[in-house]
């Protein structure tokens, strides 16, 4: 199969189209820096492919589809002590573009290197992007091809208006499609043992009873 970069070795333009590539990541470089400089806690803002990006407010239906995983995830992984969740401002830096996902999971190995005042952080095992109207095209483009380049085992795609999700693995450097409905259950491959209703994303009651049901499974400390 012929690719972008075997077409260009063929080309005798070759030394000018790296000139010109050089020029451009160069400029781009100063940009992320600038971006990286200004940019406030305040602020969800990405930097890909040399553009600064400001994300508007989310809508509830995000917030809420949101708030459920996380406190799904947050439930699970803390009790047992299985690494670092992160959601919104923690800042993924990756080779050439820098992201704020909704959510995302480090492994403990992985998780106890970073530092208390680290703002910038390495690709993530796991991560969680819910679709809005302004980012879906970027969470199936760019992102999609980013995460995959740069070995995030599990990729999630959450649609909170259609309240659908969709599962990815990482398999042989590009992204499989594991699981994709309206029902059923997520189970986790990055998050040892964890599994989820699509529906305790969506809805409340159904939230709370897999929340209960997660929380009867932990095995509390025993004390001597």
């Amino acid at each position: 199969m012929s690719t972008p970069t075997a077409e260009l070795l063929k080309s005798p333009r070759l030394p000018l189209y790296v000139e010109e590539l050089k020029r451009a990541l160069a400029l781009e470089k100063a940009r992320r820096l600038r971006f990286c400089r200004e940019t406030r806690e305040d602020q969800k803002a990405e930097f890909i492919n040399g553009e600064a990006i400001v994300n508007p407010p989310a809508r509830l239906e995000h917030i809420s589809a949101e708030r459920f995983l996380i406190g799904l995830l947050s439930a699970y992984v803390d009790s047992r002590d299985l690494g670092c969740l992160g959601h919104e401002k923690m800042m993924i830096s990756l080779t050439r573009n820098d992201y704020e996902p909704d959510i995302c999971y480090f492994t403990k190995a992985k998780a106890r290197r970073f530092k208390p005042s680290q703002t910038r952080f390495p690709a993530p095992d796991f991560i969680v992007e819910i679709l809005s109207p302004s980012t879906a095209q970027t969470d199936r483009g760019v992102k999609f091809e980013d995460y995959a380049a740069h070995g995030v085992a599990e990729y999630w795609i959450v649609d909170a208006a259609k309240k659908t999700a969709e599962q990815y693995l990482l398999e042989h450097g590009e992204y499989r499609l594991a699981f994709s409905g309206k029902s059923g259950t997520l189970r986790s491959r990055a998050i040892k043992g964890l599994e989820i209703a699509v529906t305790a994303l969506f809805e409340r009651r159904a939230y709370g009873e897999a929340l209960r049901r997660l929380l009867r499974r932990i095995t509390p400390t025993s004390h001597r």
